[in-house]
């Protein structure tokens, strides 16, 4: 007889911040997803980061201009792909470490500001063992602000 165990990471959703904060170990200030909404273990996600005024970056980046640097977009991509891939089982515990960028783009048409909604899509694209590689996007409104390429590993938690 086969006994069914309750997952010890609940995927109800929409996940908030608890909920992510459940499944990677990234903390505020270095938390760029507020929300995941949609969410396939280990294949895909779809998030979103508010990108709140208060934020420490838009003060120097850049002052009377506020942006949101094009490398916490990226990172905010990998914790959407953290998300994804931590949620499976088959990593639960581990820690995801940027093992490469095969391609990385940012929109020329529209920047992060304060108060803007970054919403952002990622999906494995192939996997073997603790290594693989997820493509993301993120947009603000319909306009594409930067899209990815990614390697990830796996390690173990101290």
């Amino acid at each position: 007889m086969t006994v069914l165990q309750e997952p010890v990471i609940s995927l109800i959703l929409p996940l908030d911040r608890e909920g992510i904060m459940r499944i990677i170990p990234k903390r505020p200030p270095f938390l760029f997803v507020d929300e995941i909404v949609d969410l396939e273990p280990g294949k895909s996600a779809w998030g979103f980061f508010c990108a709140d005024p208060s934020c420490g970056f838009f003060v120097g980046h850049f002052p009377g201009n506020p942006v949101m640097p094009e490398v916490l977009i990226l990172e905010a991509i990998c914790q959407v792909g953290a998300v994804s891939i931590l949620s499976s089982p088959e990593f639960e515990g581990k820690i995801p470490i940027l093992a490469g960028i095969e391609k990385a783009e940012f929109g020329r048409d529209k920047v992060v500001r304060p108060c803007d909604t970054l919403s952002m899509v990622v999906e494995k694209v192939w996997q073997r063992g603790s290594v693989g590689k997820f493509q993301g996007r993120a947009v603000v409104g319909n306009v594409i602000v930067a899209i990815a390429m990614v390697k990830f590993a796996m390690m173990d938690s101290p």
